[in-house]
């Protein structure tokens, strides 16, 4: 198995190196990458390694700017000193997020999950590909802050995002409100399953499955009421009122 690793630290690719050998004497490293540049290089005059250990900040920006310059069509185990990544990492064939310092243990986990994913696709990388792609994408929760600590919410339960004074949140089935990692409900939207969730306004994304009733106003624009209070109305404008109606009508 020929792992290619991505990290700008020594002592952190060293640990790596030496988690390897313990998980499989048999995986060999063919290669380092050091930066964002250096890895776009090497991966656009090689072949696709096996598996890819990529660090997520690195020396000249975010590893995710590799996938903007190259092709990658093997899966990838991220590792970094910050979770606030999670979600994303999973945009980019991840099969595994593993926070620093990185113990033995949770590398030889990690791949075994990856020789059990190579199991079941039978070795068909370009399957694997599909799946991460198709499944991984489609995220069941998402990460929120409570006070200093982060914890998940699952998608499910959330009865609709709204951005307020810069800031992204949600509220959840039982009202609750927490402030969402998102940067904006541009880049949230990008993430959701629209089968489900729908951008109302500049505002407000809505879960269809907490939609109680909606009903026209003048201009054709449209007032959804949610199963649960909403401190202002929810207006769907003129311009979205169309595709609004098609997409209720498809769930």
């Amino acid at each position: 198995m020929k792992v290619l690793i991505i990290e700008d630290e020594k002592p952190a690719f060293e640990n790596l190196v030496e988690g390897l050998l313990e998980a499989d004497e048999n995986i060999q490293t063919i290669s380092t990458c050091a930066s964002v540049d250096e890895s776009i290089k090497w991966l656009n005059n090689n072949q696709q390694p096996d598996l890819i250990l990529m660090d997520i900040q690195l020396s000249d920006g975010l590893s995710f700017n590799i996938f903007k310059s190259c092709n990658i069509t093997c899966p990838v185990i991220f590792t970094t000193a910050y979770d606030k990544y999670l979600t994303q990492a999973f945009d980019y064939n991840s099969i595994d997020y593993l926070l620093k310092p990185i113990s033995h243990g949770k590398l030889r986990t990690a791949i075994r999950k990856y020789k059990n994913l190579q199991t079941y696709f039978v070795n068909n990388h370009s399957a694997l590909f599909d799946y991460l792609n198709n499944h991984e994408k489609r995220k069941s929760r998402i990460i929120v802050k409570k006070g200093l600590e982060f914890q998940t919410v699952r998608l499910e339960d959330v009865a609709y995002f709204f951005t307020e004074h810069k800031l992204v949140f949600l509220v959840d089935k039982e009202s609750k409100k927490f402030l969402a990692d998102q940067n904006n409900l541009s880049d949230l939207e990008e993430e959701l399953d629209k089968k489900y969730f729908y951008r109302a306004n500049r505002k407000y994304i809505i879960n269809a499955n907490y939609i109680k009733r909606f009903k026209p106003l003048e201009r054709s624009k449209i007032s959804v009421e949610l199963t649960l209070a909403v401190s202002e109305e929810i207006i769907v404008s003129q311009e979205n009122a169309a595709s609004f109606k098609k997409w209720i009508s498809e769930i």
